[in-house]
């Protein structure tokens, strides 16, 4: 049940229309864990079984931390628990084919069995969610959430389960703690978050995707422009899909009273990767930055020890997306990329002297570049279209000039957004133009079958 879809416009109805009927009694918490568990369960009733064990155990390790003196020990359950989650399900098979090559490379002839369980949506983001809040507690960040009704509605609000954003307890528990006000301005707001966030996805996502789709699949095929044109349309691609999902999902939970953080602030336009970090997919960096890299010790110890941590924390962050070595090696172009730009970005002529639109344009070339190992089935893979690119002649791409212009659209906007235009994008009348313009685009041009969410797979 993906958001762009009928049987999700009917679900949210039903559901929205009893939320706001016992919205002023306590009951509104027991509606929203129902319709959440039934979100999640729709996908395969045995998700339930793993998302009800996940928060009943973190729950009660932090009970367990309150009564005590000792935290530690709890926290550490806590956190093999949750590794050993996503290790189990998410990393089975990648573990058992390394082994099976490692073996091969000894001369060993014996192949580990490699398991063939799905891996259950947005597990990598429910266990983020709800480890953070052990964490927190433990370092003395938060409270103790007494109430295990308010904390499974906080790990599985059905609005960012499937992909985020990774919240924070103590940011959402809160407003969970408050009686549910929605104003008009929710409700404008969150209706417009939502539309823009499907116009993202089945306008320019989907759209995009049928490109990119057709020369990833055999690279070998096309000439050096197509090759080009496609890494750049998954740039694209990849950013539409994901921040549309976060403004859908962001929507919805405003719509139900509740505000989620802003989790992708126009990345493309950022003048280092340092920056690109602080606008790309910013609840799960953050998360990263406050679990891995401090903890790591941060720039605390030295210069040295600050790109060790960098390029850790980057590599955790790519084998976090998915339990193949290209995501591993696009963690490591990010981190070997931020390592050799660090420095020069400090500079006095870096910041000075370089026209904001170069530095904007350098960093959206490293991004686009990683990209392509994130998006390719293999190392070899990305390696032929990374050769092909530079290799492969030259003939018609065949490049849809309407998607070229949706995104060059797209891209001239969020210029101007960050530019002295900025006021006149945020006046009432140009907004409501613009969702109006978005609505009849959807209603007359896109009427065929959507693809699914690309990070449905992490």
């Amino acid at each position: 049940m993906l958001f762009q879809t009928w049987e999700f416009a009917v679900f949210f109805a039903v559901v929205y229309a009893v939320y706001l009927a016992v919205k002023r009694t306590t009951a509104w918490q027991y509606w929203l864990l129902i319709a959440s568990y039934v979100f999640y369960g729709w996908f395969s009733p045995w998700y339930l079984i793993l998302i009800t064990y996940s928060t009943a155990v973190d729950f009660l390790m932090v009970v367990l931390m309150s009564k005590g003196r000792r935290k530690k020990p709890w926290l550490t359950v806590s956190i093999i628990n949750n590794l050993g989650l996503l290790g189990f399900f998410k990393y089975g098979a990648f573990v058992a084919d390394n082994v099976t090559a490692l073996l091969a490379w000894l001369g060993i002839p014996y192949a580990v069995s490699a398991p063939n369980w799905l891996l259950p949506i947005g597990i990598s983001f429910y266990v983020f969610q709800s480890l953070s809040y052990t964490i927190d507690y433990y370092r003395g960040k938060i409270e103790r959430e007494d109430s295990y009704l308010r904390y499974a509605t906080f790990v599985s609000m059905f609005p960012r389960l499937m992909m985020g954003p990774i919240e924070r307890a103590g940011n959402l528990l809160p407003q969970m703690h408050k009686p549910v006000r929605i104003t008009s301005q929710d409700v404008a707001d969150g209706a417009s978050l939502f539309v823009v966030g499907l116009f993202k996805k089945i306008a320019l996502a989907d759209y995009l995707a049928q490109y990119v789709d057709t020369i990833y699949a055999c690279p070998e095929e096309h000439h050096s422009p197509a090759l080009l044109l496609a890494a750049f349309a998954y740039t694209w691609q990849i950013y539409f899909d994901f921040s549309g999902y976060t403004d859908m999902a962001r929507g919805l939970a405003r719509l139900l009273g509740f505000r989620l953080m802003l989790n992708f602030n126009n990345p493309y336009l950022a003048t280092g990767l340092g920056e690109f970090w602080e606008r790309w997919h910013i609840s799960l960096s953050t998360w990263f930055k406050d679990y891995v890299y401090i903890p790591l010790g941060g720039n605390r110890k030295g210069g040295f020890r600050t790109y060790v941590n960098m390029i850790l924390t980057m590599l955790i962050s790519g084998l976090w997306h998915g339990a193949a070595w290209t995501f591993v090696i696009w963690g490591a172009v990010h981190a070997f990329g931020r390592v050799l730009t660090r420095e020069l970005e400090r500079t006095a002529f870096y910041r000075d002297r370089v026209p904001r639109f170069a530095k904007q344009m350098l960093v959206f070339t490293i991004v686009a570049f990683a990209w392509i190992f994130f998006r390719a089935e293999s190392f070899e893979h990305a390696c032929r279209i990374i050769s092909g690119i530079f290799t492969a002649g030259w003939a018609d791409p065949k490049f849809p000039m309407w998607a070229l212009t949706l995104t060059l659209a797209v891209w001239a906007y969020q210029f101007a957004y960050e530019s002295r235009l900025r006021w006149l994008l945020e006046l009432g009348p140009v907004r409501v133009a613009l969702v109006v313009l978005m609505i009849l685009y959807m209603a007359i041009f896109c009427g065929g079958q959507t693809q699914g969410f690309i990070y449905l797979q992490f």
